[in-house]
Formats: structure tokens, sequence, C-alpha cells
């Protein structure tokens, strides 16, 4: 975690306007309490209608990239950004997707690491150069396109900006564990 405390406090549900309840109704109607991610966002309504419609895209069965690789190249942005709120969550959500422990392990080593299948390490390479330059080499590009059509590399691109715009947001915002989460210890302050 970047900050200790957050510099934009969770709104406290008996003080959401009718605005924020209508936003946060029907999450809570499908997951229970609200997390501190959405919480957080309720302080800018505005703001929070556009994040969830484009993250709902990227979270669904229409972003065409199978779940199990999708949390591969989130946990990998995840972790590039130093952010132990997206890590936490997403470690979860991995595990549901199809990924090992040993594998979520092995993502802080990137695709380098023994072990990846080619299509994997094609994933967790494609992610760190859009991590480092913004851009996909060549390479790396005809990597991915031995294994993915190209509905999916564009998915794998919308899915880094994502996760990096919601750990930029997460990381500056001070966006604290939910109670009960344990944040891992590669992802303490740096």
């Amino acid at each position: 975690m970047r900050l200790d405390s957050p510099r934009i406090a969770p709104v406290p549900q008996d003080q959401w306007t009718p605005e924020q309840q209508a936003i946060a109704a029907p999450m809570l109607a499908r997951k229970g309490p609200l997390l501190n991610i959405f919480r957080t966002q309720l302080a800018h309504p505005d703001a929070m209608r556009a994040f969830l419609d484009f993250g709902s895209y990227v979270l669904s069965k229409r972003n065409t990239l199978p779940a199990r690789e999708r949390e591969l190249v989130i946990l990998r942005v995840g972790y590039l950004c130093r952010s132990g709120y997206e890590w936490t969550q997403h470690h979860r959500i991995g595990l549901n997707a199809g990924l090992g422990a040993q594998e979520i392990e092995r993502i802080k080593q990137g695709p380098d690491a023994p072990g990846w299948s080619a299509a994997d390490a094609s994933l967790l390479r494609a992610a760190d150069e859009l991590h480092a330059d913004h851009f996909v080499t060549d390479p790396t590009w005809q990597a991915l396109c031995e294994h993915f059509q190209p509905k999916q590399c564009v998915d794998l691109i919308y899915t880094v900006g994502q996760y990096t715009m919601v750990s930029m947001m997460l990381n500056t915002l001070g966006v604290q564990l939910d109670e009960g989460q344990e944040l891992d210890p590669d992802l303490r302050k740096s």
C-alpha cells in the first residue's frame, strides 16, 4: 500500500445522497456490502458511472479474453503499479477464474519466470511493455497473434489500460483494504 490512510474517505452508507444510493443499489443487490473502491468513488458520482460502464465491459464476458487470461493480466498490472488493493481483490478473483496459487505468486516474476506457457508469457510481456512504454513491440505482438484473435489482442490493451487507471486511482486516493483482507508482503510500501 502506498498510503496508510485514504486521501478521500469512503462515503459511509448512512450519508449517501439519493444519487449515490441509485448508483450503489445494483451492486448492493448483487454483492452485499459495497467495497471501499466503490464507496470512495461515490464521492464523484459522474466519474463513478463512467468507470462502471467501462469496467463492466472489461470484467464481463463481452471482453473476449478468457477470464483466466484476463486475471493474469490484471494481476500483473496491479503488481507493476504496486497497487496493494488491486492485487488483493484480484488474487481471489484470479483463483476463481482458474489461476493457481503458484501461478499468482509467479506473476510477480513476470514473463520470463519458468513455467509459463508461450501464450501466458506473451500476455505478461505485453502487459509489461504497455506499462513501461505504452506500446507493444512487434515481436510481442507477433507472439500474441500466435495465440489470440485480433479482438482478444484489443481487449488485452483495454484490460491493461483499465487496470492501470484503476491502480492509479487506488494508489493516489489511498483506498484501503476492505475488512478482513491482508496485504501481500511484497506490496508493502516501497
